[in-house]
Parts: structure tokens; sequence; C-alpha cells
């Protein structure tokens, strides 16, 4: 019988646990977490992102591969979401913050703790690596995305793509490897960014935390279901159908490449939407408030999800 509540506990709870006092704070204190996230994306993350894929232990191979298949992922929903809301009547703007939704799953202050805690350091390392990939898309095709949804079909913001040190840290680890001049690990360079780089797993859960507590439901709960069904239920189908296709080289690898693809629904897009979408209105309720709504909606019934979800991956019946 599958221990449900043992993967529940050493898996989804801490991340749960982390978050809820996140959540608990926001709600006593005004909290503002503008600082911690940019603290995050400034520091905390690239250290996470340059040690993680400096020391991994994945080869060139397998990032490469790994590289594709979240591409591949990517692509592949924004064509699902974009028929599945056109089927459903869906016009724009919310039509575009559906398929912004469905795209971009929490990777970051989610995904890597539930992948560390699941499958150990090779878990953590495929979820830096699946982070990495996707912010870069995240801030093209999802720029691109929320633009659309407010009303213009511009690229305006992709620059943003290079002021992101995670974007840096990425091509510096990848070139050290390359060159083969990676500091030996036990260096206090490098002991001290694994400091700096692991206190961003508890930072994530708090900011997640906070932003969730801060979120405005409204009306905007009832028009969640598709980009919930998506997000939830298609996405690692189509997630595993690529984990099936592509030559990953490792089970492991496939197997935490799926969990990421299940996350819910991304943090960042509420603030593109923000910015570039803000004004952009359909049936009384804002895109900010639409997608933010998705986010909050998704990461509830995602616990669940994830924890059945990593029962099946780890029974290896298919991966």
């Amino acid at each position: 019988m599958v221990d449900f509540a043992g993967i529940f506990l050493g898996a989804v709870g801490p991340i749960v646990a982390i978050a809820a006092v996140g959540y608990v704070l926001a709600t006593l204190k005004d909290v503002d977490p503008q600082p911690l996230n940019t603290a995050v994306v400034y520091v905390l993350a690239p250290a996470l992102v340059f040690h993680s894929l400096a020391v991994t232990e994945l080869d060139a191979a397998t990032l490469q591969w790994l590289t594709v298949g979240i591409v591949a992922f990517t692509v592949a929903m924004w064509g699902v979401a974009e028929a599945t809301g056109r089927l459903l009547g869906e016009r724009e703007p919310i039509l575009s913050a559906l398929v912004l939704v469905a795209m971009f799953t929490n990777s970051g202050n989610l995904g890597i703790p539930v992948s560390d805690f699941a499958f150990g350091d090779v878990g953590r390392q495929t979820a830096v690596v699946f982070l990495s990939v996707q912010s870069v898309l995240m801030y093209t095709l999802g720029v691109y995305a929320a633009s659309r949804s407010g009303g213009s079909a511009g690229l305006v913001g992709l620059r943003r793509v290079f002021r992101l040190p995670l974007v840096y840290a990425v091509v510096a680890a990848l070139a050290a490897r390359a060159l083969g001049v990676v500091p030996p690990a036990s260096n206090a360079g490098m002991e001290s960014l694994k400091l700096v780089g692991d206190a961003s797993i508890p930072v994530m859960l708090l900011v997640l935390g906070i932003q969730l507590a801060r979120t405005n439901t409204g009306a905007a709960v009832s028009r969640t279901a598709p980009a919930t069904a998506l997000k939830l239920g298609v996405a690692p189908l189509v997630a595993l159908g690529v984990a099936l296709v592509i030559p990953f080289g490792d089970a492991t690898v496939a197997r935490v490449f799926v969990l990421e693809a299940a996350m819910p629904a991304a943090v960042t897009p509420v603030i593109l939407v923000g910015e570039f979408a803000a004004g952009a209105r359909s049936e009384g309720v804002s895109v900010p408030e639409y997608v933010s709504t998705c986010v909050l909606v998704t990461t509830l019934l995602g616990i669940p999800v994830l924890t059945v979800l990593i029962a099946f991956l780890r029974s290896g019946i298919v991966l």
C-alpha cells in the first residue's frame, strides 16, 4: 500500500509548513514581500543556481536534453491552452492570461524544495535547471503573452531577461564547467555560495506564503476552473509524454522533470500582467486578479495532487 501520509509529511508537508508561516505572518503583520523577493532574485537564487550547476552530477548531455524538454513542454502547453481557451469561448484579455498561467510552473519557491525533499540532490539539481530555463522563457514568451493580454502584441520588456543575474549565473556555471575551472566544493568561496544558495529555499517559501495571503480572489475564483484543470491535470500528462520521448538518460531526472511541470501556477506572471495588462478587465475581473487567483487556487489544490504524483513517480511504473 502506498504511504501517502509518509510522502506528504516527508516531501510536501515541510514545504506547506514554511509557506504557512509566511501566510500567517502576512495576515498578522503588514509585510511587504518585495524586499525579500528582490533578495531572492538578485542574490539568493543566482547563488543557488551557480553552485548547483557548477557541482551538479548531471552530465552535459542530460543538461542539454533537459533544456530541450523544458522548451518543448512550454511550447506544447501554450498550444493546448490557446486551443482550450478558444474552444471555451475565452477572448482577450483572459485568453492570453490563461495561456500565461498554463505555460509556467512555480518551479522556484515551490518546485525546488519539493523536488529536493522528494528526490534528494538529483531532484534539487534538476529543479534548478528547470527554474533557469523557464526564467528565460518567462521573460520572452511570458512577456509576449502578458503584452498581448494588455492589448499589444509587442515585445516590449524582453530586455529584462538580460538584467536577471540568474541568467548570468547559468552562463558562468556552464562556462566554468566547460573550462574545468570549477573550484573544489570544500573551497571557502564555494561553501559561501552554497550557504547563500541554501538560504533561498526557506525564503522562497516565506515569500510564497506572503504573496498568497495578499491575493484578492473575489469574483475571479469562478473563472479559474479551466486554468486549474490545465495546470494540475493536463500539464503532468504533457510532461509525461515529453519525458517518454526525450532521452534524459536518468530516470530520476525524468521523474523530477514531470514533477516540476506539475507544479502550481508560477507567481512571476502576476508581476508581468501587473505591468503589461494592469488595466485590462473582463466581466468585472482584472487580469492581475485572475492570474493571482489562479496561483492561489492551483497552489491549494496542488498539495494533494503533488502528493499523489510523487507516489506515482517513485513507484517507477512508467519512468
